[in-house]
């Protein structure tokens, strides 16, 4: 497991070697191989990377929201509040989901159902986890409306889905989201749907709840501007691997995976006048095209080394809390772990 930073602060959550494959084909393929982090109270942890890259597979894993017969968790350990949550039974997770652990995913239209009311899905959530009366339901409702900053509470409560904007819908799923107060919020591509400004608000929506709320977040984004306004971590994933992880301050500062470097390197900046903006050659390999040994962004690295087809890189401590997979530094280097 990786040497994260210590802390005397016990984690809100703690995933361990976590592999979550997928059956194609009648055989298994890992979408997610030995991924293991740490989230603190009140913390704010992005996890960025390419389309395909495992983010949103994880965050299922989690949640324990995987397709059944084709998905599953393979190995590992993922632990709330102390307590390993992983192959609970649908009974057990229903009580945590929701209400200790609640998610925001990337398309609010597909995520809340069209024939029914907008205060119809919300105090859903809540009878689901509070006895309360329809009445008590419905002023909840209004108020959790109000406090996402949709100003037609009243009247929105009894609409549908389509008749709501882009941002509205997913205001609506923020609210859902946070209705029984959770102690952690895994927002999957909140703002991918939504306009420019849309984008601003709804983060700057996100940021104050969760301050307000004291909640610990997981961010799941390809954006790093993104990472830069809400996180304190990052967790740089490729291929169903950590790559890198550190604080947001030494990701921008000092980024070291080469892959981290060349995603910082697509950012435009107001600063420099370019013609064109730097890309990453290639594409993040299949689930069935997955290298077998080396490093798996071998073929798209422009510091690529032989021994980096052979040798399959450690995330290790390079600096005080900044870890790297890369064998480009001595500490990803395995002692004895070379495959021919």
């Amino acid at each position: 497991m990786p040497n994260y930073r210590s802390t005397k602060e016990e984690p809100l959550l703690e995933v361990k070697n976590l592999e979550t494959g997928f059956l194609i084909e009648g055989e298994y393929y890992n979408a997610v191989d030995n991924v293991s982090f740490k989230v603190k109270p009140k913390q704010v942890i992005g996890i960025v990377g390419e389309s395909g890259c495992g983010k949103s597979v994880m965050s299922l894993s989690i949640m324990q929201l995987l397709p059944k017969g084709t998905g599953k968790v393979r190995n590992g350990e993922i632990k709330f509040q102390g307590r390993n949550i992983e192959g609970l039974s649908d009974k057990e997770i229903n009580k945590i989901r929701g209400k200790d652990v609640s998610m925001i995913f990337q398309e609010p239209m597909t995520s809340l159902n069209p024939v029914f009311t907008i205060g119809f899905q919300l105090m859903e959530v809540l009878f689901n986890h509070e006895k309360i009366s329809k009445r008590e339901a419905r002023d909840r409702c209004v108020k959790l409306l109000k406090s996402v900053g949709i100003s037609r509470a009243e009247q929105i409560v009894d609409e549908y889905p389509h008749q709501l904007s882009g941002g509205m819908r997913q205001r609506v799923m923020i609210a859902m989201a946070i209705a029984c107060q959770p102690k952690l919020l895994i927002a999957d591509e909140p703002t991918t749907a939504l306009d420019v400004t849309v984008q601003a608000q709804i983060l700057e929506l996100l940021k104050e709840i969760q301050q307000v709320n004291d909640m610990s977040v997981i961010l799941i984004t390809h954006d790093l501007g993104v990472v830069a306004e809400m996180c304190d971590d990052v967790i740089v994933m490729y291929a169903g691997k950590v790559v890198e992880s550190t604080t947001v301050d030494a990701l921008f500062y000092n980024p070291k995976h080469p892959y981290t470097k060349l995603l910082m390197g697509s950012i435009p900046k107001l600063d420099e006048e370019v013609e064109e903006l730097a890309s990453i050659k290639g594409i993040v390999p299949s689930l069935k095209n997955m290298p077998k040994q080396g490093c798996r962004f071998v073929d798209r690295c422009p510091s690529a080394m032989s021994e980096c087809r052979t040798i399959s890189p450690l995330l290790a401590e390079n600096e005080p809390g900044h870890e790297v997979a890369c064998l480009l530094y001595e500490s990803s280097k395995p002692k004895a772990e070379v495959h021919t």
